[in-house]
C-alpha cells in the first residue's frame, strides 16, 4: 500500500513541534516540583529567619519590622559565649569519638561478605522514633538502670569476697555532659558509618598491596594510602555528624543537665518561653551558615577527588607512587 504524501502545512507543523521539543530540556520539567518544594520549605523560611534576625522585639513578644542589630549584639555576650563554647566542645568530642568508631565499622562492613545483613542492622535504628531510642537509654543510664544494677552487682560481689560490707551508691550518669555525649554518639553513628562504608567499598585495594610491595608497613599503608583514598567519605561523615549534634535539642533536653545546655536549647527556649524571635533567628543563622559551609566543603572535596581520578586515568598509572 502506497503511503500518502503529507501536505506542506502538516509537515511544517511537525517540524515546528519537533524544533520546540528539542529546545525544551526534559530535566527542567521534572525539576519544577522539587524546586517548588525546596523554595517553599527552605528558601522562604530562610529568608524569614534572616529578616527576623535584623528586627526588634516588643514587650509582648511580637516582631517589630524595624532594622536592628540588637539580637546579634546580645548573642555575643559572655553568657551566650560560654554556651557556644560548651556546645562546640561537646560537639567536637562527640564527633571525634563517632568517627573513630565509624572508621573500623565502615571498613569491616565493606570487606565483609555479609554487607546486606550489616547494612540492614545499621538502617534498623532509622525505623524507630528517636524519642523512643532516647528513653530506652534512660533505662540503661538511670540511677536504677541496667548499668548501675550491673555495677552494683560487681561491687556487692567484691565486698562479699573481701568481707568489707558497704552499700553501693549509684553512679550519676543521667543529666550530665557524659550522657549527652553518649547519646549523641549513639544517635548519629549510623550517619557516619554509611558514607565511610561507601567510600571504602569503592576504594581500590590493589593500592594497599602495591604499598606493601614497596616496603610500607600495614599501619603506614592504612594511614598514607587508605585514609587519603576515602577522604570524601570521612568528610561526609564529619558533616553528617558535627552539624546535627551542634544544633541538637532533644538529646540535651532529655538526658542533659544545667551543665549541658546547648545552642539548640537556646533557640527553642527563646521561641517558646521568652518569645524572642530575633535572638532565636540570630542563633539559627549560625547553624545555617555552618551547614552551608559543610555542604560547600563536601562538594569541593568531591570535585577535587573527581579531578584527581581523571588525572590518574589520563596518566594511566600502573603502580604505587605513579610508576608507569
Amino acid at each position: 500500500m502506497k503511503k500518502e504524501k503529507e501536505s506542506p502545512q502538516l509537515a511544517f507543523a511537525k517540524a515546528a513541534r519537533d524544533k520546540k521539543y528539542k529546545k525544551m530540556n526534559p530535566g527542567s520539567v521534572y525539576a519544577w516540583p522539587m524546586g517548588f518544594w525546596f523554595s517553599l520549605f527552605f528558601v522562604i523560611p530562610l529568608i524569614i529567619i534572616v529578616a527576623y534576625s535584623f528586627m526588634k522585639r516588643d514587650v509582648y513578644g511580637s516582631v517589630i519590622a524595624e532594622f536592628s542589630l540588637k539580637a546579634y549584639k546580645q548573642m555575643f555576650t559572655p553568657a551566650y559565649g560560654i554556651i557556644f563554647l560548651r556546645t562546640l566542645w561537646i560537639t567536637a568530642l562527640s564527633t571525634f569519638i563517632t568517627i573513630l568508631i565509624a572508621l573500623p565499622c565502615g571498613y569491616a562492613m565493606a570487606r565483609s561478605r555479609r554487607q546486606t545483613l550489616l547494612l540492614i542492622l545499621i538502617i534498623i535504628p532509622f525505623l524507630t522514633n528517636s524519642l523512643i531510642r532516647i528513653f530506652a537509654w534512660i533505662t540503661i543510664l538511670g540511677d536504677n538502670g541496667i548499668l548501675n544494677m550491673f555495677l552494683g552487682f560487681i561491687v556487692n560481689f567484691w565486698h562479699k569476697i573481701t568481707g568489707n560490707p558497704a552499700e553501693f551508691e549509684p553512679v550519676k550518669f543521667m543529666y550530665t555532659k557524659g550522657a549527652v555525649i553518649i547519646l549523641s554518639i549513639y544517635m548519629y553513628l549510623p550517619y557516619a558509618i554509611l558514607p565511610i562504608f561507601t567510600a571504602v567499598d569503592r576504594f581500590d585495594f590493589s593500592l594497599l598491596e602495591a604499598a606493601r610491595d614497596l616496603g610500607a608497613t600495614k599501619p603506614q599503608s592504612m594511614l598514607k594510602v587508605l585514609l587519603p583514598g576515602i577522604r570524601s567519605g570521612i568528610i561526609s561523615a564529619l558533616i553528617f555528624t558535627f552539624i546535627p549534634i551542634f544544633g541538637s535539642y532533644t538529646v540535651p533536653n532529655i538526658v542533659g543537665g544545667k551543665d549541658s545546655y546547648m545552642i539548640g536549647n537556646i533557640i527553642v527556649d527563646q521561641v517558646q518561653k521568652t518569645r524572642n524571635w530575633p535572638l532565636a533567628s540570630a542563633f539559627s543563622m549560625i547553624l545555617t551558615l555552618l551547614s552551608m559551609a559543610g555542604i560547600l566543603w563536601m562538594l569541593y572535596s568531591s570535585k577535587k577527588d573527581a579531578e584527581l581520578k581523571k588525572v590518574s586515568t589520563k596518566e594511566d598509572t600502573t603502580g604505587f607512587g605513579g610508576a608507569k
